[in-house]
């Protein structure tokens, strides 16, 4: 990140982490609505294939395994990740880039790895919540109702949840979320204290 996008505008980092299901990406929608908070959404880079009506460019970039690889090795995520074989999740130093130029506030809907890596890295600038669901079985009846992924993929994203559940004590704040009214409410008052 050059010096100069730090100086100009002392943007924060929002960082929401959870298991798939837990709610986060509502949360995160809720919270992007809210005009006052000027926040502006971190969209990340994946090596995987849209899902249908995802956009380039909006809902992720989506780029090949290879040129995934290529940008690692040129040094341009500020935090990336292998979830699967060749299926590759992360954040672009430029995205970050783009919305402080904008004077606004970056937000992440990230997984876990990538939430505690960024905060790792701004310390200070950055809040990292993590999303808790209700249980795993609430999880896995959430992830179902999707309908997007195949029962071994949930399989696969149960067995990470119980791993990524274990981290939540490394977050700043932990927002649980058996009630979605309150949780709006909650993660909207965190937001708000952390970048007035």
């Amino acid at each position: 990140m050059s010096e100069n996008s730090k100086k100009d505008f002392k943007g924060k980092l929002l960082v929401f982490s959870a298991p798939s299901g837990s709610g986060k990406t509502t949360i995160v929608r809720h919270l992007l609505q809210q005009e006052k908070l000027n926040l502006e959404f971190s969209i990340s880079a994946t090596s995987r294939k849209a899902r249908g009506e995802e956009v380039n460019g909006e809902d992720y970039y989506f780029i090949s395994a290879h040129e995934f690889k290529q940008k690692i090795k040129a040094d341009e995520f500020l935090e990336w990740e292998e979830v699967y074989r060749d299926n590759f999740y992360g954040t672009l130093k430029t995205e970050v880039e783009r919305i402080w130029a904008l004077k606004k506030h970056v937000i992440f809907d990230i997984d876990v790895a990538g939430g505690l890596r960024i905060k790792s890295k701004f310390p200070e600038q950055t809040l990292a919540v993590f999303v808790k669901p209700p249980s795993i079985d609430e999880l896995k009846i959430r992830l179902k109702k999707r309908s997007t992924e195949t029962e071994d993929k949930i399989n696969m994203r149960i067995a990470k949840a119980s791993v990524e559940l274990a981290t939540a004590p490394q977050f700043d704040k932990i927002i649980k979320n058996y009630d979605l009214t309150i949780a709006l409410k909650e993660a909207e008052e965190l937001v708000r204290d952390f970048i007035s």
